[in-house]
């Protein structure tokens, strides 16, 4: 049982461990890139099997550990290809039992056979199963020293470790991503007096009769601290996430460390400007401004704080290698006609969307997007707000939800990229749950036991306050034994349990620095369209 962990410190435990103890029995071996990218292989020549194994048995002699055979996945097996994969892991899990890490992770030695020049010529080394290079190569090749994320797309790049490989498997292949990708959520605590007191004032200037009463529902803006899971999620199986911005109205959850490097809070005066009317608590208007987030990276994925991430995931879920953008159509359609007052705010939006996709481009959308974290490009974005400026800062300056509303992120800006050819139809296997729905518990527990889902959506359409602290208790063993190990941006429970008898506002105004920038203006980024990027701070 441990405390913390992840999938990707597994990995590099796994592989660590097994990379030591071949370096120091003098084995030769060279590192190949697994068809699993959550796992890490390594080659040895089938003449080291004996000497191999008995090192492997000394350096996985303690417990947790674990050294077994697996099948090479061949129809046919002959003689040389039994017992010819040697699997190491360590298996953890959390105190409660509930989250297991093991196997997925591991690293396996394969007995690569030498082949005769009268059976196969033109290669000497051949592999017991296939991979994502070549299963043959000359067995007097040179080898080099490469990072470990030129052999997994699922490892960031810039880690200090090199790992010895052949010239063939060096490269970086078709799939792999080379930009960086950031993560952008919006959040805002509900229960916080402050914030509170900000909506009142809104409601009474405009008048309750102008808003949408499904906008501005109460639930809407209730705190179920999703956030903290949700992030806990990215850590877990998004390793490959740069850095992560959190967009709130001067609010900071008690839990997180403002000072953490990974996550940075953005106010909403800093990408506002003057555009707009603030406070606001319209998420239209929220999103409509994304693209001016200081330091944002040209792709980004929009998350919502009810959308978690599932399972170890890789970019290209949800962009092209070649920085084409994926997007996730929804069965579900939009309703036929203009946007009226009638309308729910997320249908009038989609209406106003579908009118200027067609103006623009002349063909008709009917299909709304899955409610699932949203791959974007920023220079789309600021396309869109190049060619409908009205309607981009209309929708800014919109208190609350709004019949003129148009919904950018979430479903424009992808029909936007589709048809000026930067983003593609993709497929991402996933489930949604309302939280008002009877039969949630039931398809929780699946979830918890299945594991299944690349990404998962727990929102709650229109609750009243009876049900809050219902499913505040359902969600709270749901999620902390789905995601169990603490990210490290959160304080020590001393430190969360003092700073959460303030509100939300005055944590942000104690102990958030002011913005050195504001909307516009942009900010020198470690990364960039050059190709380069940095390790995320949570994996060094």
């Amino acid at each position: 049982m441990v405390e913390e962990a992840t999938p990707l410190a597994l990995r590099q435990r796994n592989l660590d461990l097994v990379t030591r103890a071949l370096d120091k029995a003098g084995i030769d071996g060279f590192h190949v890139r697994h068809a699993d990218d959550l796992r890490s292989a390594i080659a040895v020549p089938r003449k080291h099997r004996v000497k191999v194994l008995k090192v492997l048995a000394r350096a996985t002699s303690t417990d947790g550990v674990t050294l077994r055979f697996v099948d090479s996945g061949r129809r046919e097996v002959n003689a040389s290809h039994r017992d010819a994969i040697a699997q190491v892991f360590h298996a953890v899990t959390d105190p409660f039992g509930h989250t297991v890490l093991g196997s997925s992770f591991a690293c396996e030695v394969e007995f690569w056979r030498t082949v005769s020049p009268q059976e196969k010529p033109e290669a000497d080394l051949v592999a017991p199963r296939g991979n994502q290079v070549a299963t043959a190569v000359p067995e007097s090749g040179e080898t080099i020293r490469v990072p470990a994320s030129q052999l997994s797309r699922f490892v960031p790049a810039g880690g200090p470790a090199t790992y010895r490989t052949r010239s063939e498997f060096a490269g970086l292949g078709h799939e792999h991503v080379t930009f960086p990708i950031d993560l952008v959520y919006t959040w805002v605590d509900g229960d916080d007096s402050d914030w509170q007191a900000r909506k009142n004032a809104a409601l009474r200037e405009h008048g309750q009769a102008e808003i949408n009463l499904v906008g501005a529902h109460s639930s809407r803006y209730a705190s179920r601290d999703e956030l903290r899971y949700s992030l806990r999620s990215v850590v877990s199986f998004a390793p490959w996430v740069r850095q992560i911005y959190l967009v709130t109205d001067d609010q900071v959850p008690p839990w997180l460390d403002v000072e953490h490097p990974t996550v940075r809070v953005v106010r909403h005066r800093e990408i506002f400007g003057d555009t707009g009317q603030l406070p606001t608590f319209n998420s239209h208007a929220i999103e409509s401004r994304l693209h001016l987030i200081p330091g944002l990276s040209e792709h980004f994925i929009y998350v919502n704080d009810d959308m978690f991430f599932g399972r170890p995931l890789l970019p290209t879920t949800f962009f092209h290698a070649n920085g084409i953008a994926k997007f996730f159509p929804s069965p579900a359609q939009l309703d036929v006609g203009p946007a009226t007052v009638y309308d729910a705010p997320v249908t009038a939006a989609g209406k106003n969307n579908r009118r200027h996709i067609e103006e623009r481009f002349g063909r008709s959308i009917t299909q709304k997007m899955r409610h699932v974290p949203y791959p974007l490009r920023r220079s789309v974005l600021e396309d869109i707000e190049r060619h409908l400026p009205a309607e981009v800062v209309g929708t800014s300056g919109h208190q609350f939800r709004h019949p003129k509303d148009l919904s950018i992120p979430s479903s424009l800006q992808h029909y936007w990229s589709f048809f000026s050819g930067q983003a593609v139809p993709g497929s991402i296997r996933y489930t949604y749950a309302d939280l008002a729905d009877p039969s949630t518990p039931v398809k929780l527990a699946n979830l918890l036991a299945r594991r299944h889902c690349d990404v998962f959506c727990l929102n709650d359409t229109d609750s009243g306050e009876v049900l809050l602290s219902e499913q505040l208790a359902m969600l709270t063993d749901f999620l902390s034994a789905y995601f169990p190990f603490r990210a490290p941006f959160e304080l020590p429970a001393e430190v969360e349990a003092e700073r959460a008898r303030m509100t939300a506002t005055a944590r942000a105004a104690t102990y958030l620095p002011e913005a050195a920038v504001v909307a516009g203006e942009q900010a020198l980024t470690t990364g960039g369209v050059d190709g380069t990027t940095d390790e995320p701070e949570w994996v060094r």
